[in-house]
């Protein structure tokens, strides 16, 4: 099995490669779409703004690339950033994204008194059984960083919620599409247990 990790300069990929090589897995990171063409699955991660990332993925040609690799049903894991812009719309920037998932992304209300982004560990509550969620125990902490949280247009998407002032999706499953918006990859052996369950698929 090869892993493809999709480098749309979106972030440092560093922890996601370190964590793979923790688990052994064998691993490239794609700068083009062409390097990941014979991967069986990829990881789609991300930090940063919405729009800027969203032109890096249409002028590099990653977003025919991952529409084609979903709708052949090649397993894809988003993380974070990732996570967001593979629904239809988001309010940064009010940028049209992906659209692998119907949906929108909305940012937190820092008004109602949230402190915004959200960084640091919360919970994920499971709205329904995953074996991407095998072995993790319900009260699991993970570790989130992000100032805009995903709304699938359906619910039966949704994996897992968490509550930041708002109820929000942090876990969805697609098809052969799974993403969260916490950070697996710095989340301790919670989230290592995430990534290893989803190299199984």
């Amino acid at each position: 099995m090869l892993v493809g990790i999709v480098d749309y300069r979106a972030g440092n990929l560093t922890s996601v490669c370190s964590a793979l090589s923790y688990l052994r897995i064998d691993f490239i990171v794609g700068r083009s779409p062409e390097l990941l063409q014979k991967c069986d699955k990829l990881i789609f991660p991300g930090v940063g703004e919405a729009a800027a990332a969203m032109k890096t993925l249409r002028s590099l040609g990653w977003d025919d690339f991952l529409k084609e690799r979903i709708q052949g049903g090649v397993p894809m894991l988003g993380i974070c950033l990732g996570h967001q812009i593979i629904f239809e719309k988001s309010e940064e920037g009010n940028t049209d994204c992906l659209g692998l998932i119907p949906g929108e992304v909305r940012r937190f209300d820092s008004a109602a008194g949230l402190k915004v982004p959200q960084i640091g560990w919360n919970t994920v509550e499971r709205e329904k059984e995953s074996p991407l969620f095998d072995g993790i125990p319900q009260d699991a902490g993970f570790y989130f960083v992000h100032s805009y949280y995903t709304v699938p247009s359906d619910s039966n998407v949704i994996l897992g919620t968490t509550d930041y002032g708002v109820r929000f999706a942090s876990a969805v499953n697609f098809g052969s599409l799974f993403s969260v918006q916490f950070h697996p990859e710095k989340s301790g052996r919670f989230g290592l247990r995430v990534l290893e369950n989803f190299l199984k698929f």
